[in-house]
């Protein structure tokens, strides 16, 4: 089998494992702040720095082992604008709320039949379309290059490189630093201890982030016919996937369609064994304004942010990129700024 055939397939396998999990354990970051923010259960973003923390350590394990090369990836560039990175996070957080999911929320949902969540993933998939290459492109490169930083230290072990320490020893105290922190904080809460199923839900999506870097990486890694070396975000390949659709004449599919595809048919053959399967509609007008809205933010900003909520949330971390650690803070402010806004006075659950 060729390599671009074996990285599609376990790309489909990946985003099946990902449908199923995220299905039975509501794993999602909008979730997440809100259970906490709201709500006052810490469960489930302990279980999103639980998949952070496990995504860190299997990657930076399999780049320190040379099976796969970070560097190849978009997160570690020394060329980037921290200022579009910050305010695309910041449209994406926010739009997440609108929305009540992010886009592989939106995936997972649909597969449970949750109508909503069609329009948004339609809607997402033509504001990011647009944002990459349409009317919007030239707004967003011209931002892009007005604020451009060329930076000699672009991720946590080259600042460590920079300070005198071997390149393996600043990858190996970067990556546990944020590890223990992060792990610390997951078991500190003691529902969290008592809640296997959010344990497991944290450490199989970690898992999955370092699978998708091992396919792409070291399974994709053909001299003669390269794929880019990426993991599991879902903007920028919902929006791939919808134009695969209409245009799949003249078009390939790559591993972030194929885990598109998976993500929703493990979460329809999960709903559908466990009896969960159920359509779901729109309540009014103004609810799917709303909605609509927030896709379309969500669009927009994850292309600026070069990821979403698991593109830079997880993905983009489990690199080190300083990067994604602009673009996460501006999600995780974009998010709270939501949840705690005059818009969040009525809020409307698609769970």
């Amino acid at each position: 089998m060729e390599s671009v055939q074996l990285v599609i397939l376990f790309g489909i396998v990946i985003g099946l494992m990902y449908g199923a999990v995220g299905l039975l354990s509501g794993f999602c970051l909008m979730s997440s702040m809100r259970g906490w923010l709201a709500e006052g259960d810490g469960r489930l973003v302990r279980s999103y720095a639980l998949a952070i923390a496990v995504a860190i350590a299997a990657s930076q394990f399999l780049a320190g082992g040379g099976m796969v090369d970070l560097n190849k990836s978009i997160y570690l560039q020394t060329s980037f604008s921290p200022a579009v990175l910050f305010l695309g996070g910041l449209l994406f957080g926010y739009g997440m709320v609108l929305s009540n999911g992010c886009g592989s929320r939106a995936l997972v949902l649909l597969g449970r039949g949750n109508l909503r969540s069609f329009v948004v993933v339609i809607v997402l998939a033509i504001a990011a379309q647009m944002t990459l290459k349409g009317l919007i492109a030239p707004a967003r490169i011209a931002l892009v290059q007005a604020s451009q930083t060329t930076v000699s230290a672009n991720s946590l072990p080259s600042v460590l490189v920079m300070l005198g320490l071997s390149e393996s020893l600043s990858r190996a105290l970067a990556a546990a630093a944020t590890v223990v922190a992060l792990i610390l904080f997951a078991f500190a809460h003691p529902a969290f201890r008592r809640s296997p199923g959010q344990i497991a839900a944290g450490v199989i999506v970690g898992l999955l982030v370092a699978g998708g870097w091992y396919v792409t990486g070291y399974l994709g890694a053909d001299d003669f016919n390269p794929v880019p070396v990426t993991s599991l975000t879902f903007i920028a390949p919902i929006a791939d996937t919808l134009q695969y659709a209409m245009l799949s004449t003249g078009l390939t599919l790559n591993f972030g369609v194929a885990t598109v595809v998976g993500v929703f048919g493990g979460s329809f053959a999960t709903a559908l064994a466990t009896g969960r399967f159920k359509l779901e509609g729109y309540s009014s007008p103004r609810h799917m304004v709303r909605s609509g809205s927030g896709a379309a933010l969500m669009g927009i900003g994850g292309v600026m942010a070069f990821g979403c909520s698991i593109g830079q949330g997880l993905t983009g971390l489990s690199t080190l990129a300083l990067g994604s650690f602009i673009a996460f803070a501006g999600i995780l402010l974009g998010t709270t700024a939501g949840l705690r806004g005059a818009l969040r006075a009525h809020p409307l659950a698609v769970a």
